[in-house]
């Protein structure tokens, strides 16, 4: 009786090999979801790198701008800058709707972070905006 049957020792291995083979298939598994979540966040982070390339800094904000402001269709607009830590506002108390439109048309089609837009027009030819732009 002290002598090892046969035939357990291979109903043993037989449930050893079934149970590797399990974990086998799981780790298969486990290795498929693994490799669609790398594709997806590979691709979020290529999206979030070419958005940050996008948008500008807060020096380049400035610059462009300046560079905005003084075009001669907005010099005489009488346009005020205020600099705060996170963002810069625009603001105009009385614009020519021409020099609002260039300004405008500038600001939308530009990559800036536009926080909020506010225009009130005041007569048929001059309005009133206030715009911040964020960084």
């Amino acid at each position: 009786m002290n002598r090892l049957n046969p035939l357990h020792a291979g109903a043993v291995l037989i449930v050893l090999v079934l149970f590797f083979a399990l974990k086998l298939s799981g780790a298969k598994e486990e290795l498929i979801l693994a490799k669609e979540e790398y594709k997806e966040t590979s691709i979020t982070l290529n999206e979030l790198s070419s958005l940050s390339s996008a948008y500008l800094g807060k020096e380049e904000v400035k610059k462009s701008l300046q560079r905005i402001l003084a075009q001669p269709s907005l010099r005489g607009a009488n346009i005020e800058q205020k600099l705060k830590s996170n963002s810069i506002i625009l603001n105009g108390s009385s614009v020519d709707k021409e020099a609002l439109n260039s300004l405008m048309g500038k600001l939308l089609n530009g990559a800036y972070d536009i926080g909020s837009f506010n225009i009130k027009k005041l007569s048929e030819n001059k309005a009133s905006f206030e715009v911040e732009i964020q960084w």
